[in-house]
């Protein structure tokens, strides 16, 4: 699957995963220790959606301008992340995760980035001038492992590639065993497209076999029914949550899905974890209508 983010800008996968990552890093925010947030893939920085290639999907329709519409106070946070990169009601605009997480710096907390297309690591240069992130031009696997332990003890690891490649899901599983084995405690967030449910089951079990104990599902499926050979939606693995953002998960949840449910499709979104047997007082949240 090729998901080049320009064209799929401000679409549903974008309004889950800058939602929940933006809760995540408050969750993390609430103890003041420093904390090393790194984006292995992080695009261009900034989408016009009126551009080109945004317009010829069309996709932040059912995306992050269904968020807008939507009066749920559960998705102010997003909301008004978006806005800050914009002038006017109605977004032109849309922020790709570097600048989502550049609004939530502190004083004592680092942003790193890293893209290794020259074109869009050019374009990430020029859209993350006004704040303090460092900008690496790297193999965003390579520089997943290099970076760890982060320098602050605490961290965040986002991985969102484009999927362009074959063997993605076995480069992401390896890694995340190595970096787990140099940073068991750290916090790791990987972005997946879903198509169909067999391939994502196959990866489930494989990712499930490395035995890491803290190890959160988020599956956001589109349509009440899998189309078969099309994008059925997104979610995100988490390594190692923290207790305050698994708890206040399941309503964040409900209000994304009735959010985003196409015409006609009520959607479903679920956490679980990999391991069910683990955390048995912090086990399942599901939020399917």
């Amino acid at each position: 699957m090729n998901y080049r983010h320009s064209f799929h800008a401000g679409n549903s996968a974008d309004v889950v995963k800058h939602s929940l990552l933006i809760a995540l890093v408050r969750a993390l925010q609430q103890k003041q220790g420093a904390l090393t947030l790194i984006d292995t893939h992080a695009g261009c920085g900034l989408y016009d959606l009126g551009g080109e290639q945004a317009q010829r999907t069309g996709e932040a329709a059912q995306g992050v301008l269904r968020a807008f519409a939507d009066p749920n106070p559960l998705l102010d946070d997003y909301r008004a992340a978006v806005q800050a990169v914009n002038v006017g009601a109605e977004p032109r605009l849309y922020p790709g995760s570097p600048r989502f997480l550049a609004q939530l710096l502190r004083p004592q907390d680092l942003l790193i980035l890293n893209e290794k297309h020259p074109d869009d690591a050019s374009a990430l240069r020029g859209a993350m001038r006004d704040t303090p992130a460092a900008v690496h031009e790297r193999d965003a696997y390579e520089l997943w492992l290099a970076m760890l332990p982060t320098r602050t003890g605490r961290g965040v690891v986002v991985v969102d590639p484009p999927y362009e490649q074959t063997d993605e899901r076995a480069r992401i599983t390896a890694t995340l065993a190595a970096a787990h084995r140099k940073w068991a405690h750290g916090v790791t967030v990987i972005w997946y497209p879903l198509k169909d449910r067999a391939t994502h089951q196959r990866w489930k079990d494989k990712l499930r076999k490395l035995g890491i104990p803290k190890f959160l599902s988020v599956e956001h499926w589109l349509h009440d029914t899998d189309q078969p050979g099309i994008y059925n939606g997104a979610g995100l693995f988490i390594v190692n949550p923290p207790h305050a953002f698994t708890q206040a998960l399941p309503p964040l949840l409900e209000a994304l899905r009735a959010a985003l449910a196409p015409e006609g499709h009520r959607g479903d979104i679920t956490a679980d974890w990999l391991d069910a047997g683990l955390l048995s007082g912090d086990r399942r949240a599901r939020c399917n209508g």
